[in-house]
């Protein structure tokens, strides 16, 4: 495990610094905001007036994710990101923080928020939670955006050699509370081999903020385990396969996928599969980016989302 790691890091590892584009100085600035929902609290951000877009973040990142994408599109557009419960600056609830927990509490924050006539966008399970939700509220939805998430169920066939060592590692008892709760390696691990133009410090600790101490470590540890893998587990494979079948047979629905490059979760298999199931679906294929895109491409994703929101007169 230890020369796992080593090859991860000595791979991915870049300069601490980001070379993201320069906002406009026009450009609006999101305020930080919370809300109560069941027994805890969700914090997002919020900028700009107008019709509502969700921005959906995933493992192990925040809203702070789309600090570089919201401004962008905050002058047309009511832009709202919520950081998922138990992460981010959102209450830390004795959950187990399963994808069924992450999504009863959104469906909170949505009703808090009183939120319709949405566009969503996610990546990771930002994007998961982004297309069920759609799925199970069609009448509150104008369109989704995705990118870099679960489309359809995997297998570890589509899995790399060392990334199926290190998530069949994760998944194992024992062995993913050591690497995740008590040496907090998973974090470290995905920022740097998500992020290709390296994060500032100051960024770097936003992330790490929220999570001091093993117990508020929990939902880095289970989202690897909700991946659905081989009909593992089963009740998150269901929730994939009904979206998909939903969205196969919903052309009044737009859909835009995103792509950086053609490995992982843009792999060409993937996207061609995605072009001939889902239906009133565009692709737009950007350039390389890491996992955690928003963080090397805000301005393209932003360009992106602003133009698809204008041919289809979102």
């Amino acid at each position: 495990m230890k020369r796992l790691l080593g090859w991860l890091i000595a791979g991915a590892l870049v300069a601490c610094h980001s070379s993201t584009p320069l906002l406009p100085r026009s450009a609006p600035v999101s305020t930080a905001r919370t809300v109560k929902v069941l027994d805890s609290f969700i914090s997002y951000r919020e900028a700009g007036t107008g019709s509502p877009i969700v921005f959906l973040h995933g493992n192990p990142t925040s809203s702070h994710v789309w600090r570089n994408v919201i401004p962008r599109l905050a002058d047309r557009s009511r832009c709202l990101a919520p950081d998922l419960i138990g992460m981010g600056s959102s209450g830390k609830p004795d959950l187990p923080y399963r994808f069924a927990d992450h999504a009863r509490y959104l469906d909170a924050w949505f009703e808090a928020m009183d939120l319709r006539d949405v566009v969503l966008v996610g990546y990771d399970w930002g994007g998961v939670l982004a297309l069920d939700w759609a799925r199970r509220h069609p009448d509150r939805v104008r369109g989704v955006v995705v990118f870099e998430t679960f489309l359809r169920p995997m297998h570890w066939s589509d899995w790399p050699p060392r990334g199926e060592q290190l998530f069949r590692a994760l998944r194992t008892p024992g062995v993913g509370e050591q690497q995740v709760l008590e040496q907090n390696e998973f974090l470290a691990l995905s920022l740097a081999n998500g992020v290709k133009s390296g994060l500032a410090e100051r960024d770097r600790a936003v992330y790490y903020a929220p999570y001091p101490d093993p117990a508020s470590r929990r939902p880095l540890l289970q989202w690897p385990r909700e991946i659905p893998i081989d009909g593992e587990p089963a009740d998150v494979v269901a929730v994939i396969e009904r979206y998909d079948e939903w969205f196969s047979r919903t052309p009044a629905k737009p859909t835009l996928l995103l792509t950086f490059g053609d490995t992982g979760l843009s792999a060409p298999k993937l996207v061609e599969w995605a072009r001939s199931t889902f239906q009133a679906l565009e692709i737009v294929p950007l350039g390389p980016a890491g996992h955690h895109a928003p963080e090397d491409a805000p301005e393209q994703i932003a360009s992106a989302i602003r133009g698809w929101l204008e041919r289809h007169a979102l």
